[in-house]
C-alpha cells in the first residue's frame, strides 16, 4: 500500500478521483490505470488507421506523404500491440484481478508494480514525439537496412520506447508469478486456482523468456543507428537475418502474450453466463502451458522468405502446425461448456462469443501462413494483415471489450446499460469483419502491405475496407457513452451481480483498498455452476450461504 496515503496511521476508506492521477501502488488503481491509459493510445492509434485507410481510399498519395503514411504505419502498430493490447490484458485486468482472484491483498511487490505503470507514459511520450521528427518509417519490424537509412531521430525515440514497455512487461511478469505462488489464500489448493490465473503464469513465463531477446536486439540495432556498429550491417560483416531471429523470437511469441490473458478472460466469462461449469478444467490450464513452451519454437515462420534452409522450414512448419492443437483444446471446451447451458446473451458473452468466431477464423488463415508453399505466395500481402487482425482485433480487442463489460460492475460497483452494450457489439462486428474481410482477397490477389500506392484494379475493395474502418471507428462512442454514463449515474451492482463464483466477488464493489476484511473462504469451486449453485438468483441468497459456511468453519 502507498504508505503516503495512511491518514492518522490509517489508510482512507475510498481512493477519490485524483488518487488515480499520481504514483499508488494498490493494485487496483494500478489496473485501472493500466486500462485508462492503454485505451487512451488505442483511440490514438485508432485515429492513425482512419488517416491510413483514407489515404487508400484511392490508388494515388492524395491525403497523406508517403513519408508520413509510413510513419503512421509505423506507429499505429506498435501502439496497438505495445501500448494498448499488452498493457490492457495483462497490466490492466491482471493486475486488477489476480489478487483478488487468489484472496491477497495486494501484489506481492506493490512499488515495483507502480513503477512497471509509471514507465508506460514517457514511453508513449516517446513514440509520439517520434512523429514530430519525422516518425520510425521502418514498420513495426523496424527491419534493418531499412530502419539504418530512414531517419535517425525518429527511429531511435521509437526504439527507446519499446525498451521501456518491454521493462515494465519483464516487471510485472516477476511480479505476477511470485504473486500467484507465494500469496494465493492457504485453503485454495490448485485445482481451484481460476483458469485466468492460470492463463497470467503461462504469459509470465513466456515474457520473461522473450522480452530480453527483443530488448537485446533493439539496443544493438540503436548502436547501429546512432554509434557506427556493424552488427546488422553486411557491409561491415552484419546479418540482418540475425535482427529478424532476434525480433521474431520475442514477437511471435508476442502473439501469445496478447492472446493468453484473453483466453483466460474467455473461461471465467463463458462458465459464469452460461450458468454451466468449466469443461474440462485441466485441459484448459495445461493447454495454456503447452502454448507458452511451443510458442518460443514457430518464430521463423516469419522468415520462409528469409533464406531459410529446406530443414527449418519444414520443422516450423511442423512446430506452427502443433502450437494450434492446444488452442484448439480451449476453442473445444468453451464451446462444449456453451451446449446445453443455460446462457445469458449478455454483453460480455456477446463479445465472447464474437471472439470465438473472429479468432477461428483468423487461426484457419494462420494455419495456412504456417505451411511455407502457401506462404512464401502471400508473404508481405494484405492476406497476413487480414489475418493478424482478425486474431488481434477479432480475438484480443473483443476478449478486452468482454472483460470490461464482465468486470464494470466491480470496478465501478455500477451496472452498465445492457441496450447501448448489444449496440456496440453488433457495430464493432459488422464494422471488424467489413473492414479485415476483403483484405484475404486482396492478399490473393497480390496486393503488398505498408504501401500508400497501388494499383487501380484493388480500389474497390479498399474503398470497402475504409467504410469498414470508419464503422469500426464509430462504434467505439456507444461504448465510451456507456462507460462513462454509468460509471457516474448507473444503477448500483451490489456485490455480485452475475452470481458467479470466483473470489473477487465476494469482496464489495468496488472493492475496499486492502480487498477482503477477512481471509475469503472457498466455500465452492470457481466454476462450480449447477451444483447447488444454480438455484441462487438473488445476492442475498449467496451472502446467507456465505455466513452458514462462515459460522461452520468458525
Amino acid at each position: 500500500m502507498d504508505h503516503s496515503l495512511e491518514r492518522n496511521g490509517k489508510h482512507p476508506e475510498k481512493w477519490n478521483w485524483y488518487h488515480y492521477f499520481w504514483y499508488n501502488t494498490d493494485h487496483k488503481v494500478i489496473g485501472i490505470q493500466y486500462l485508462v491509459t492503454s485505451f487512451a493510445f488505442y483511440l490514438i492509434a485508432g485515429v492513425m488507421a482512419l488517416f491510413m485507410r483514407a489515404e487508400l481510399y484511392t490508388p494515388d498519395s492524395d491525403l497523406l506523404d508517403p513519408n508520413m503514411y509510413n510513419a503512421l504505419l509505423t506507429n499505429h502498430g506498435t501502439m496497438m500491440i505495445f501500448f494498448w493490447i499488452v498493457p490492457a490484458a495483462i497490466g490492466g485486468f491482471g493486475n486488477y484481478l489476480v489478487p483478488l482472484m487468489i484472496g491477497a491483498k495486494d501484489m506481492a511487490f506493490p512499488n515495483l508494480n507502480a513503477i512497471a505503470f509509471w514507465l508506460n507514459p514517457p514511453a508513449g511520450a516517446l513514440l509520439i514525439a517520434s512523429l514530430f521528427f519525422g516518425g520510425a518509417q521502418s514498420g513495426w519490424t523496424a527491419y534493418p537496412p531499412l530502419s539504418l537509412v530512414t531517419n535517425n531521430i525518429g527511429q531511435s525515440f521509437w526504439i527507446l520506447s519499446i525498451v521501456l514497455v518491454g521493462t515494465s512487461s519483464i516487471l510485472g511478469s516477476v511480479n505476477f508469478l511470485i504473486t500467484i505462488f507465494k500469496l494465493k489464500t492457504p485453503n485454495m489448493t490448485w485445482d481451484e486456482l481460476p483458469l485466468f490465473c492460470w492463463a497470467m503464469i503461462a504469459t509470465s513465463i513466456l515474457a520473461l523468456f522473450s522480452t530480453p531477446v527483443l530488448a537485446i536486439g533493439l539496443v544493438l540495432l540503436l548502436f547501429d543507428i546512432n554509434f557506427g556498429t556493424g552488427f546488422f550491417r553486411p557491409e561491415m560483416g552484419g546479418s540482418v537475418v540475425v535482427y529478424q531471429h532476434l525480433f521474431w523470437f520475442y514477437s511471435h511469441p508476442a502473439v501469445y502474450l496478447m492472446i493468453l490473458p484473453i483466453f483466460g478472460i474467455m473461461s471465467e466469462i463463458v462458465t459464469t453466463h452460461a450458468r454451466k461449469p468449466i469443461f474440462g478444467y485441466k485441459a484448459i490450464a495445461y493447454s495454456s502451458l503447452a502454448i507458452c513452451i511451443v510458442g518460443l519454437f514457430v518464430w521463423v515462420h516469419h522468415m520462409f522468405t528469409s533464406g531459410t534452409p529446406a530443414w527449418m522450414r519444414m520443422f516450423f512448419t511442423i512446430s506452427t502446425l502443433i502450437v494450434a492443437v492446444p488452442t484448439g483444446v480451449k476453442i473445444f471446451s468453451w464451446v462444449a461448456t456453451l451446449w446445453g447451458g443455460k446462457i445469458r446473451f449478455t454483453t460480455p458473452l456477446l463479445f465472447a462469443v464474437g471472439l470465438l468466431a473472429m479468432f477461428v477464423f483468423g487461426g484457419l488463415s494462420g494455419v495456412t501462413l504456417g505451411t511455407a508453399p502457401f506462404d512464401i505466395h502471400v508473404h508481405d500481402t494484405y492476406y497476413v494483415v487480414a489475418h493478424f487482425h482478425y486474431v488481434l482485433f477479432g480475438g484480443s480487442v473483443f476478449g478486452i471489450y468482454a472483460a470490461v463489460y464482465h468486470w464494470f460492475p466491480k470496478i465501478t460497483g455500477r451496472m452498465y446499460n445492457e441496450t447501448w452494450g448489444r449496440i456496440h457489439f453488433v457495430l464493432t462486428f459488422i464494422g471488424t469483419n467489413l473492414t479485415f474481410l476483403p483484405m484475404h482477397q486482396l492478399g490473393m490477389q497480390g496486393m503488398p502491405r505498408r504501401i500508400a500506392m497501388y494499383d487501380a484494379q484493388f480500389e474497390a475493395l479498399n474503398q470497402i475496407c475504409t467504410y469498414g474502418s470508419m464503422l469500426l471507428g464509430f462504434s467505439v462512442l456507444p461504448f465510451l457513452i456507456n462507460m462513462i454514463w454509468c460509471w457516474a449515474k448507473g444503477k448500483p451492482a451490489g456485490r455480485n451481480p452475475w452470481h458467479s463464483l470466483t473470489l473477487e466477488w465476494q469482496t464489495t464493489s468496488p472493492p475496499a483498498i486492502e480487498n477482503f476484511d477477512e481471509e475469503p473462504i472457498i466455500w465452492a469451486g470457481p466454476y462450480d455452476y449447477g451444483i447447488d449453485t444454480q438455484s441462487l438468483e438473488t445476492e442475498a441468497t449467496v451472502e446467507e450461504m456465505l455466513e452458514e459456511v462462515g459460522q461452520e468453519v468458525r
